[in-house]
């Protein structure tokens, strides 16, 4: 897996709004119970080891549940990425490649799963309140596969319940920090944004 498919693994859950709660674990399950569709903008932020910048980057998602979702990167370089409900699409406009992979196979334990997938988060995540630090409250996420390409994921909401950052640490240990902003909670999505062909000529590998 290549390092755009990790950082896109570990992005593929930003998401959203939801009612305010006692807690961000609370926030959690009450954003799975009630948000079927989102769309927002965002930052991203890449950090090695040693906590220094090696990439900033941005651009918009949409999803709706479950398994559709489209990542528009405009920097640092332009990248889509599809979940059309059965397949994922990974396409380099750069490369002119696109990477094909089934969708339960590269979701997994990974964080899409845990925005995106089933209401049952706990059957695949130990949660954490982390409690209140400033004015946001966090929750930190641990999946219990082994062969999970991270080792945690926080996430960061307002006191109104409203998700405002994400941190993921994979096994490399880069930690990804997203920001969100424009956020929309269940809006009425088009269809063909959730669909993905090939541009002509460009070169496709599949699993």
């Amino acid at each position: 897996m290549n390092f755009s498919e990790r950082c896109w693994f570990f992005l593929l859950f930003s998401l959203f709004s939801a009612a305010a709660e006692a807690d961000a674990i609370s926030s959690l399950k009450n954003f799975m119970q009630n948000t079927r569709t989102f769309r927002a903008e965002f930052t991203q932020t890449v950090l090695d080891r040693n906590g220094r910048v090696v990439q900033n980057g941005g651009g918009t998602m949409q999803f709706e549940r479950p398994g559709k979702f489209r990542w528009v990167y405009e920097k640092p370089y332009e990248q889509l990425i599809v979940g059309d409900g059965d397949r994922i699409w990974f396409y380099d406009h750069d490369l002119d490649q696109v990477t094909v992979r089934k969708l339960d196979v590269a979701i997994g334990s990974t964080p899409a799963a845990l925005l995106a997938g089933s209401s049952d988060i706990e059957k695949s995540f130990d949660l954490s309140d982390l409690g209140l630090q400033g004015d946001t409250e966090w929750l930190e996420a641990t999946p219990k596969a082994r062969e999970s390409t991270f080792e945690w994921v926080r996430l960061g909401f307002t006191r109104g319940g409203v998700l405002k950052a994400m941190e993921l640490h994979d096994n490399f240990g880069q930690t990804t920090v997203l920001g969100f902003s424009r956020l929309e909670k269940n809006p009425r999505l088009a269809p063909e944004s959730f669909k993905f062909s090939p541009p002509e000529g460009s070169d496709v590998i599949s699993d």
